[in-house]
């Protein structure tokens, strides 16, 4: 193999997990691949991976290398569009973190799937704050503002978030028709996973010292107990608009409700905006309609 192909068979090894597999899909077997990967080490004089009979990982040095490596690849990518000026079918992998309230953007994705079937998405779910490029991320999408200067922005749009509670909770306990009747209800509440705050609702005249019946640092168990008549809880509207169109969710005091989030892509500025990061993004853009 050559320098760029020998890159690829490491590449395409850290991607796969399996030197065999790597092998398949360009087209050599397994041992050259591993024998390859051997000497890119020795000239590099590091470990790439940690391989035993059963497992092969990336070492940090590995991790870092295979970052560089896709950097490499995308800017020949960039360079063969610029030669050509050709239009180019957006395909490849796609590594995207999404915060664990993107679950319930699965059903745009799953139409970005069957849009673009040549893309392979590789989904990382985590609210803590990722290292985009040592971690080897193309696009990251999250809510609130970066101070990331390294990174390239899209807004998505601002939202307004929804104050719910099920029927049942308010058939037992009544509804709040003003913001100072939230204190005597159950209030469940949102941590942030970095600092251990309690997130504001951004409920205008909202009272000081809301309860906090229960919190977590995340969207799913709030809503699963909002669900099961629980209390009332405060998230964003596409964590909870199908809960509300079904009927099983309820909202509360929309008229003190104000604009409270965005939702954004963010990418490696050094990267070039590849078809499928491209692709991504404006899909995105165009099926959430959140609006300014």
């Amino acid at each position: 193999m050559d320098h760029l192909g020998t890159l690829n068979a490491f590449v395409q090894a850290a991607e796969t997990g399996s030197f065999i597999a790597a092998g398949r899909k360009i087209g050599l077997t397994g041992s050259a691949v591993g024998k390859g990967v051997a000497r890119l080490e020795q000239r590099l004089g590091v470990r790439l991976f940690h391989r035993d009979t059963r497992n092969m990982t990336l070492t940090e040095e590995g991790r870092l290398f295979l970052d560089r490596c896709r950097r490499i690849f995308e800017e020949v990518e960039a360079a063969e569009m610029e030669l050509t000026k050709t239009a180019v079918v957006p395909s490849g992998r796609l590594r995207i973190s999404l915060p664990l309230g993107g679950m319930f953007l699965m059903s745009i994705i799953g139409d970005f799937i069957e849009a673009y079937p040549a893309i392979v998405l590789d989904l990382d779910f985590s609210d803590r704050l990722v290292d985009v490029i040592e971690e080897g991320f193309d696009v990251v999408v999250r809510t609130g503002a970066s101070t990331d200067s390294g990174l390239m922005r899209r807004s998505f749009g601002r939202f307004t978030g929804r104050l719910v509670a099920s029927p049942a909770y308010l058939a037992r306990h009544g509804t709040p028709v003003t913001p100072a009747d939230l204190l005597n209800h159950a209030c469940l509440r949102q941590r942030s996973p970095g600092t251990g705050k309690l997130h504001d609702w951004a409920v205008r005249d909202a009272p000081a010292g809301l309860p906090e019946t229960m919190s977590a640092n995340t969207i799913a168990p709030l809503i699963e107990l909002a669900l099961r008549g629980g209390g009332i809880t405060f998230l964003p509207p596409f964590a909870v608009d199908a809960r509300i169109d079904d009927g099983s969710l309820v909202p509360l005091l929309a008229n003190y409700v104000f604009q409270s989030g965005e939702l954004a892509a963010l990418w490696p500025t050094s990267r070039q905006l590849s078809p499928r990061i491209r692709a991504f993004v404006d899909f995105m853009a165009e099926r959430l309609n959140l609006g300014e």
